[in-house]
């Protein structure tokens, strides 16, 4: 039977990689939401504007939607089909994205209600790289095989035989 961990793990994993194929598609094509797609082109016009530093460098705002969107399907089909350590590096990858939108959102002031969810995946995102980059429980790796090695004494043996005096 798999440990909670692992449950956990690829709940989230799955979970998140979803949201983000999904959130990613929205951004490259109408195709899911003409409203949600519309939006999405609005916004990152907004970013653009607000951040002088990408125009100069030659990144427009279908560029930066497309790369962004990108990005979250590519990294969203790793988290949600691929495994071992690249789920780790798509998650990372999500996370930093995850922090770059939030900075644009700042950027152009908008309300917290535009943004709420950023913050909760962010959250979530760093609640499964935490859970998949910590160390297994080595109590339960590391028992004795029977008849192989001496057994450790238990507390209660290792405990001096006698009157405990109490005052």
């Amino acid at each position: 039977m798999a440990s909670p961990r692992t449950i956990t793990i690829v709940a989230l994993s799955v979970a998140l990689g979803l949201f983000f194929v999904f959130m990613g598609t929205i951004k490259l094509t109408p195709r899911l939401s003409k409203d949600a797609y519309s939006e999405m082109k609005r916004a990152y016009k907004s970013y653009v504007r607000a951040l002088p530093l990408l125009k100069k460098m030659g990144i427009n705002s279908i560029l930066l939607r497309k790369s962004i969107g990108a990005l979250e399907v590519a990294c969203g089909i790793v988290l949600t089909l691929v495994p071992g350590r690249p789920k780790d590096v798509a998650n990372f990858c999500l996370l930093l994205l995850v922090l770059v939108v939030l900075f644009f959102h700042q950027l152009v002031g908008d309300p917290l209600k535009r943004y709420a969810h950023a913050l909760v995946f962010g959250i979530l995102l760093t609640c499964r790289l935490l859970i998949a980059r910590k160390p297994e429980d080595r109590s339960s790796k590391k028992k004795p095989l029977p008849g192989k090695a001496e057994e450790q004494p238990s507390l209660y043996e290792k405990a001096p035989q006698g009157k405990v005096k109490v005052s």
